[in-house]
């Protein structure tokens, strides 16, 4: 058995490399590895709020209710992860960022976001890779919630960008006219984080 899915594994991650899809350094993985700072949070729905802050007109904090309730879609999409493994076509059913945007007004000056999550964390990403239409906050995977130590009851997913950008326990936004580092690259990681162009760390 096991000996199958390794062979299952190496096959497709060597069509995955011919067509392009696999960016130069990973390998492709079966599973789906746990990596995160500090415990998983608990979830309370009634204490939960996604709050927009930063360059907009006016601040939003939304309830899990009202969050959950925006429209959803799904996207099928590839993870990479900086530690080196990645997976294809992974199903996210979720809401786009493009429809939080909706419920918001940018100030001109907005070029960045700094995504917030549970225990303080912080990732950086620039508003314009948010606003590919990839980019979704997940409430499943592959047609189940999400598991706790994966993010639920949301995770950003920003598919381009390698798998710290994908903030897990995601709580909000801040619009920003200068980027500014998250946890990760205040640690010695890529600003940008490019899996194609191997930004990993700093020096990269």
């Amino acid at each position: 058995m096991v000996f199958g899915e390794n062979s299952e594994r190496r096959k497709l991650e060597r069509v995955m490399r011919d067509v392009g899809r696999l960016p130069p350094g990973q390998s492709l993985t079966l599973k789906w590895p746990v990596l995160h700072v500090g415990d998983v949070p608990p979830f309370d729905p009634q204490h939960w709020m996604f709050r927009i802050t930063g360059l907009v007109e006016q601040p939003i904090s939304l309830t899990w209710l009202e969050f959950s309730r925006l429209p959803q879609t799904t996207v099928v999409a590839d993870m990479h992860c900086v530690t080196r493994w990645s997976q294809f076509d992974v199903r996210w059913e979720g809401i786009l960022f493009s429809e939080v945007m909706k419920l918001l007004k940018l100030k001109q000056e907005a070029k960045y976001v700094t995504v917030t999550a549970e225990h303080g964390y912080t990732s950086n990403v620039p508003l314009a890779d948010l606003e590919r239409p990839t980019t979704v906050f997940a409430l499943k995977e592959n047609g189940e919630p999400l598991p706790p130590e994966h993010g639920y009851p949301v995770r950003l997913v920003v598919p381009h960008l390698y798998a710290w950008k994908s903030v897990k326990w995601v709580r909000g936004l801040e619009f920003l006219k200068e980027d500014a580092p998250g946890f990760w690259e205040q640690n010695g990681y890529h600003l940008y984080g490019d899996p194609f162009r191997e930004q990993r760390f700093s020096a990269d």
